[in-house]
């Protein structure tokens, strides 16, 4: 007699599973303009990131291609010219001339 009553209430408790089911689905955030996924060869792609970081003395520049930093470009403000990081040993360089 239990199971006749627990009938009619199993196709609402399974709608109300499917529902919470379908609320816990989150989206994946889509890419800011930021990023981009550059196509290699045979298929390979890698993402591209532009990283800026800014504070009250300097603005930082980064570019990774593929999680990889590729370049590091250091602004500081007031009149100090820029300058470039080597990203494997941390080296700076400056361009005397910009043409």
């Amino acid at each position: 007699m239990t199971a006749m009553r627990a009938l009619p209430i199993l196709p609402l408790f399974l709608a109300g599973l499917s529902l919470c089911q379908a609320q816990t689905t989150v989206p994946s955030p889509a890419p800011t303009g930021g990023t981009r996924t550059e196509s290699l060869g045979a298929g390979v792609e890698k993402r591209t990131e532009r990283i800026r970081i800014e504070d009250a003395s300097t603005s930082i520049d980064e570019l990774r291609v593929g999680g990889e930093t590729r370049s590091i470009t250091v602004q500081p403000k007031g009149d100090m010219p820029s300058y470039q990081v080597q990203p494997g040993n941390g080296q700076r360089s400056w361009k005397i001339a910009i043409f």
